[in-house]
C-alpha cells in the first residue's frame, strides 16, 4: 500500500492527500481541488509555488518556468513534485472562483465524429464521449489515441450544455505527433480518450462589466466556447473580441461572427492582420497586441473589464501589459498559454 501524506495549501487553508510516487498536481486534480494550472510540463510556470515545509523532489523542469535562483528559495512546480512527508505549500497565485468551482478530473471513453477544415492548417475536430463531460467554458482536456499511444491537451469550442459532443479548433503542424493526424489517421470512429476538465481560464458568470477577449491561431477554442457561453447564459455586457492571423486566408467563422453581432447588444469581432497578402482589407493591421491598445484605449470602455486571452506565449506577454496598461485588474485577466509539447510522444 503507497505511503499518503497531507498537503496543506496556505493561505486558503485547503488540505489534501498525495501518494508517495504521485505529482501532487495530479493528486489535485483527481480530489477536484482547482490550484493555478497551465501546461502540466514544467514549462510555463503557473503552477509556481513555494514551499514552506517539508522534503519533495522535483521531476525534469525548465529553468525558464523555475529559475535556479527561484529553486534555491523553495519555490517548486507543482506539476513536477514528488511530496516524501507532509507538506505546506504557499499558493502565489490562486483564484478564490475557481477553487470553489472545482470539477475532479476524470477519464472518458470515446471516438472520432469527423475533421472538418476551417482554414489550410486550421482543423475542428469533433468527438463523442460515452457519458457527458461537465466544464466550465474555457477548459481543456488531455486527448490521447491509444491506437497510436499519442496525447495531447486541446480546450473545447463548444459551449459546456454540449456535455457529450465536443469540438476543438487544432492548428495543424506537419511535424505534430497529433495535429498531423488530423487529415489523414483520424478516422470517423477511431477510438479516443479524454481526460479532464483542466484549465482556470473560465467564463466567470454575472458580471457586467466589458468582456475582452484576445486569441490568435487555435487560440480561438476556448474563446469560441466562452463567447457561447456568454450568449446563451442571455447575460448582456459589452464585448470586445480580438484575434490575431497573418492573413485574411487565416481568418474563419466570418459569418458566424456577423450572426452573433445580431444576438448581442454591443459587441464587435475585431480581426488584426499582420501580413497582408495582396487581397484587398479594410480591417485592422499590425499586431494584434497593439490593435487592442489603439482599439480600447481610443473607444474608453468603462467599467471593471474581464479580459482573457489564448493562444501562443509571445502573443499573449505581449498583451498582457497593454490591457493592464488601460486599467484590467490583474486578478480579472485570465489567460492559456498554448505551449509545445516538452516532447513528442
Amino acid at each position: 500500500m503507497a505511503t499518503v501524506h497531507k498537503v496543506m495549501f496556505e493561505p486558503v487553508g485547503i488540505e489534501m492527500e498525495v501518494e508517495e510516487g504521485e505529482i501532487v498536481l495530479d493528486a489535485a486534480f483527481r480530489q477536484g481541488i482547482a490550484v493555478p494550472h497551465g501546461c502540466k510540463e514544467g514549462q510555463c510556470s503557473a503552477c509556481k509555488c513555494k514551499l514552506i515545509e517539508g522534503d519533495v523532489d522535483l521531476l525534469k523542469y525548465s529553468t525558464f518556468a523555475l529559475p535556479e535562483h527561484e529553486r534555491d528559495d523553495n519555490h517548486i512546480l507543482l506539476c513536477r513534485t514528488h511530496a516524501f512527508s507532509d507538506l505546506t505549500v504557499e499558493l502565489l497565485n490562486f483564484d478564490e472562483e475557481a477553487l470553489s468551482r472545482s470539477i475532479a478530473v476524470k477519464d472518458f471513453r470515446g471516438k472520432v465524429v469527423s475533421v472538418k477544415s476551417l482554414t489550410h492548417d486550421i482543423r475542428l475536430l469533433e468527438i463523442e464521449l460515452d457519458q457527458p463531460l461537465k466544464f466550465w467554458a474555457g477548459q481543456y482536456v488531455d486527448i490521447t489515441i491509444p491506437s497510436m499511444g499519442v496525447t495531447r491537451s486541446y480546450s473545447m469550442a463548444n459551449p459546456p450544455s454540449e456535455e457529450r459532443r465536443l469540438q476543438f479548433i487544432i492548428k495543424k503542424y506537419p511535424d505534430g505527433a497529433f495535429s498531423a493526424l488530423l487529415d489523414d489517421g483520424l478516422q470517423p470512429g477511431t477510438a479516443i480518450t479524454a481526460k479532464g476538465p483542466y484549465g482556470g481560464c473560465f467564463r466567470r458568470e454575472g458580471r457586467a462589466g466589458p468582456m475582452v477577449l484576445v486569441g490568435g491561431g487555435s487560440g480561438m477554442s476556448p474563446l469560441w466556447s466562452i463567447l457561447h457561453d456568454q450568449i446563451q447564459s442571455g447575460e448582456q455586457r459589452p464585448i470586445r473580441f480580438f484575434y490575431g492571423a497573418r492573413s485574411d486566408q487565416d481568418l474563419f467563422y466570418l459569418d458566424e461572427f456577423a450572426s452573433i453581432a445580431c444576438k448581442l447588444t454591443d459587441f464587435e469581432f475585431i480581426p488584426a492582420l499582420s501580413q497582408q497578402n495582396g487581397s484587398p482589407w479594410s480591417g485592422e493591421t499590425g499586431f494584434v497586441h497593439d490593435v487592442v491598445q489603439r482599439r480600447l484605449r481610443a473607444e474608453g470602455l468603462s467599467g471593471e473589464i474581464d479580459a482573457y486571452s489564448c493562444g501562443p506565449p509571445p502573443m499573449i506577454d505581449a498583451v498582457m501589459p497593454v490591457l493592464f496598461g488601460i486599467g484590467v485588474e490583474p486578478s480579472r485577466f485570465y489567460y492559456d498559454k498554448f505551449t509545445q509539447p516538452a516532447k513528442s510522444n
